[in-house]
């Protein structure tokens, strides 16, 4: 079985994990504009900010690390992440994996560009759509032509090698395309597999049984951006579409205790309370059998 703790009690021993960097939907939190109970908990000190959903994926052995999703926190992330690493002041990932072309999910990548760190060729692992969603449009393509990053096709369920002790193979998952795909990734080591999917409308839309998924992987981390329906009055959440945390509960209700305990919610609206530090929602998501992902938190591969 794997393991997990917080960054904080990292051994140097370990050579290879995920790191999660973020756990909250694209727009973080607080998110901008919130004046409801949720955000008013950060302002009054009650809670932390929480980065945007991410997954650092690390070989200290090798001294090489990959991003997923390069995100508007990109910055703060790549600092904190500093202490997991052997090779100390690595500000710059190996490569970077993108899901899709929301916010949340390659924003970061404008960092590496000439106003800020001045990458030099960091590959950039995309799908055909999201390549041509980089290619076509500004500031994106000045990275190209500035040779900051170099993107690199990815094709569905195809497997690709890193390196001696890491695979990944993205696999696409129904989401608003309105400017790429969108893809989920399976990170596969030497002995264990990661399943990564922090969007998708609904399960019931998929072509593939997320429950049977679950059972060939150690570890997933999965969409749980709403925890249920009405977390946004006003707001038509049928343009907004995510399995609810308790949609997934139910049906992942048949799995066995320990496949439930791989699953791993992530990537939490700002009004989501399994973002808080405590709250019965989070309590009940455990209860059930299931796990709340945290920012620091190391999964040892």
């Amino acid at each position: 079985m794997f393991s997990f703790h917080i960054k904080e009690n990292i051994s140097q021993t370990e050579k290879q994990f995920i790191q999660v960097l973020g756990i909250a939907q694209d727009a973080g939190y607080p998110q901008i504009g919130c004046t409801k109970e949720c955000c008013k908990k950060y302002w009054n000190g009650k809670e932390t900010k929480k980065h945007v959903s991410s997954l650092a994926l690390v070989d200290n052995e090798t001294n090489e690390y990959w991003l997923f999703d390069a995100t508007p926190d990109i910055t703060e992330q790549l600092h904190q992440l500093q202490a997991s690493l052997k090779n100390k002041n690595q500000f710059l990932p190996t490569g970077v994996f993108l899901t899709h072309a929301h916010i949340g999910h390659y924003t970061g990548l404008i960092y590496l560009g000439r106003e800020a760190i001045n990458a030099k060729a960091i590959p950039v692992y995309v799908m055909p759509k999201m390549k041509i969603f980089i290619e076509s449009n500004a500031p994106w393509n000045q990275l190209i032509s500035l040779n900051n990053i170099e993107l690199k096709l990815l094709q569905n369920d195809s497997m690709i090698t890193l390196n001696k002790h890491f695979k990944v193979m993205p696999v696409k998952v129904p989401h608003r395309d309105e400017f790429s795909e969108t893809v989920g990734f399976i990170i596969q080591s030497q002995t264990k597999k990661v399943l990564f999917i922090p969007d998708i409308d609904k399960w019931e839309k998929w072509n593939r049984s997320i429950t049977d998924l679950i059972k060939t992987v150690d570890i997933t981390f999965i969409d749980g951006t709403f925890y249920k329906d009405g977390e946004l009055p006003g707001r038509n959440i049928n343009e907004v579409p995510h399995p609810f945390v308790e949609e997934s509960i139910k049906k992942f209700s048949t799995l066995s205790n320990p496949d439930k305990k791989k699953v791993y919610f992530i990537h939490f609206n700002h009004t989501n309370p399994l973002l808080l530090k405590t709250s019965e929602e989070k309590m009940e998501v455990i209860k059930q059998g299931f796990n709340v992902s945290e920012e620091g938190m190391i999964i040892n591969l």
